[in-house]
């Protein structure tokens, strides 16, 4: 049985349309001169974000100075809260309904990203999303790239929510996300359902050239798992 839920934040259970990458992409050619295509862009999909500065330092200069990785990494923070301030990030369709049926039914929910702890609650508040175990809250855990020392396609965003949990076998555990590092890190943590949607970055039709077990939006998450509707109050 599962027991345990793990969601990726952007384009998996959030619509953020796209800011993220290209604020990553607009901060980086302009600081580096250059020209990023969507093959160089593709490992930062999903990926810790201050990793992925680094990765595009490497590759353009053969090198990642860590001051200048931490000022990009400052910028490109910076430069996305004002973009989701001018255009707020919204809730994809019929994820809140999935996921408070799915906690109904006894499982726990963690939202992963590799998104930082200032970034991931300025999303969580302009949602008006809120983390603990009251049945009020909309998740259970948020874990964040402050929470790990590597990001994905290392499985540590699942197992920190899975020590937070307390679920201790990767059997009861689902991971959902929209990019082929989410799936990397699902297989990798040894979910049971490791889990690609179609509402972000990468399509369907690319994430199924990856390992993965289903391919099924977050919202239809409960029919997947057999997870009765929440009955009205009578």
């Amino acid at each position: 049985m599962v027991s345990l839920i793990t969601l990726d934040v952007a384009g998996t259970t959030v619509n953020e349309r796209g800011a993220v990458y290209d604020t990553l992409k607009s901060v980086v050619e302009e600081a580096l001169s250059v020209t990023i295509s969507d093959e160089d862009l593709r490992p930062a999909l999903g990926a810790n974000k201050a990793e992925a500065i680094a990765g595009f330092l490497n590759k353009f200069r053969g090198e990642a100075d860590p001051a200048e990785v931490e000022r990009l990494f400052l910028e490109f923070r910076s430069k996305l809260e004002q973009s989701y301030r001018e255009n707020p990030p919204v809730e994809l369709p019929g994820v809140v309904d999935a996921i408070r049926r799915m906690r109904a039914a006894g499982m726990q929910v963690s939202l992963t990203t590799g998104f930082d702890r200032g970034v991931t609650q300025m999303i969580l508040d302009e949602l008006g999303w809120t983390v603990g175990p009251e049945p009020t809250d909309t998740v259970d855990f948020a874990i964040t790239s402050d929470d790990v020392s590597t990001g994905r396609p290392a499985p540590e965003l699942i197992q920190v929510a899975m020590q937070r949990s307390g679920v201790t076998d990767p059997a009861q555990v689902l991971a959902a996300g929209d990019t082929e590092l989410d799936l990397a890190a699902g297989m990798n943590a040894g979910a049971k359902y490791v889990v690609a949607v179609s509402t972000g970055a990468q399509s369907v039709e690319h994430l199924a050239t990856f390992p993965h077990t289903h391919v099924c939006d977050v919202r239809d998450l409960p029919e997947l798992l057999g997870v009765p509707a929440i009955q009205p109050a009578q």
